[in-house]
């Protein structure tokens, strides 16, 4: 790099005590210079002890701050910060996400070199429990996450979305922050708009990162149910954005569901009903092979397991999303976007 352009680090974040000194560590121990950076943590009222770990780190950093989110979520953590970011270059870094210690510098390289209005990296999954490594193992698979290229690839190209993001200041000044609807899916809100805007967003292996994910099947579960149910908003804003493939896990389910209510009246649906599961099973265990024989054959029933709690739950969380906002599809009504501070900051 030439010069060396301001950069603001947003970290929302909530209840990551256990977890928020190895995450902001990382990004302090960054090799870009550190008189041209600042590390913004927008707590979203933490009831545990992120905000005194986060208090004093930033009595020992001069440029790390803390603000409030009182909505807890992390669209509106991400505005507030963004309120009072000061940097040409916007990077988001979550807090249960390590980052590789030229993060930083590559976001900025891959910014400056390719045009790009937002760059982002592969995201590896790791945990140090049985069933977290499952997981990790089973958000890596295209069978687990489908489209989510950010997941599995290992090559430079253009995509849909990508983890976290690094944005040049000027794309928030164009098309506003976050959606403060969005409990979950901001990101591909905000990704949705910005590609409807003429937008480009880049996945570079290079930017590299750690996070390490869900190790029960409860929160597992909850997770993806949220993700299938925020989506329907998210596609309900930005319908020429739908794809097919965004309709799968709930066709699936809605498919089991009617033609185990029809199994008693016909033996077709009987017969369609098995060929449906069996057709699902193969399809799981085959994943599950692929990946088990990369990460260890004892996680295998676990990846398994962990396939059909992703998939159920999207699915079902979908279907929910589509009961609860059947009447909001917004075809020609824009979509109410809150926007970050207009001051002389952004």
């Amino acid at each position: 790099m030439s010069s060396f352009p301001f950069v603001s680090v947003l970290m929302p974040v909530r209840n990551e005590g256990d977890f928020i000194r190895r995450s902001l560590g990382a990004v302090l121990a960054q090799d870009y210079p550190g008189d041209r950076m600042e590390v913004i943590v927008a707590d979203g009222r933490s009831t545990d002890r992120t905000r005194i770990a986060v208090t004093e780190i930033a009595a020992q950093y001069s440029n790390v701050s803390l603000v409030d989110n009182p909505r807890k979520i992390v669209s509106t953590g991400l505005n507030h910060a963004l309120g009072v970011a000061k940097g040409e270059i916007i990077v988001r870094v979550d807090g249960h996400t390590i980052v590789n210690s030229n993060y930083v510098s590559e976001c900025v390289r891959a910014l400056e070199r390719s045009q790009a209005d937002n760059v982002g990296g592969r995201m590896t999954a790791e945990s140090d429990r049985l069933f977290g490594r499952a997981v990790a193992a089973a958000t890596s698979s295209k069978f687990g996450v489908g489209g989510a290229r950010f997941h599995y690839s290992l090559r430079e190209e253009w995509v849909d979305t990508v983890y976290l993001g690094a944005w040049p200041r000027e794309v928030f000044r164009s098309i506003g922050g976050f959606d403060e609807e969005m409990v979950r899916n901001q990101d591909d809100e905000f990704n949705y708009r910005l590609r409807a805007a003429g937008g480009q967003i880049l996945l570079n292996p290079r930017i590299q990162s750690r996070y390490f994910n869900r190790v029960t099947s409860g929160s597992l579960w909850k997770q993806y149910f949220q993700y299938g149910y925020w989506k329907v908003r998210v596609l309900q804003k930005h319908p020429r954005q739908m794809q097919p493939r965004q309709f799968v896990p709930a066709f699936f389910i809605l498919t089991l569901a009617l033609l185990t209510l029809a199994t008693p009246a016909t033996s077709v649906s009987r017969f369609l009903l098995l060929a449906t599961v069996l057709a699902y099973l193969i399809g799981n265990l085959a994943a599950s092979t692929l990946a088990a024989a990369k990460v260890g054959w004892r996680l295998f029933p676990l990846i398994s397991i962990a396939f059909i709690i992703i998939h159920f739950a999207y699915g079902s969380g979908f279907l929910i999303g589509l009961v609860r906002f059947w009447n909001r599809w917004e075809f020609a009504r824009r979509a109410n976007i809150t926007q970050p501070s207009h001051d002389t900051s952004l």
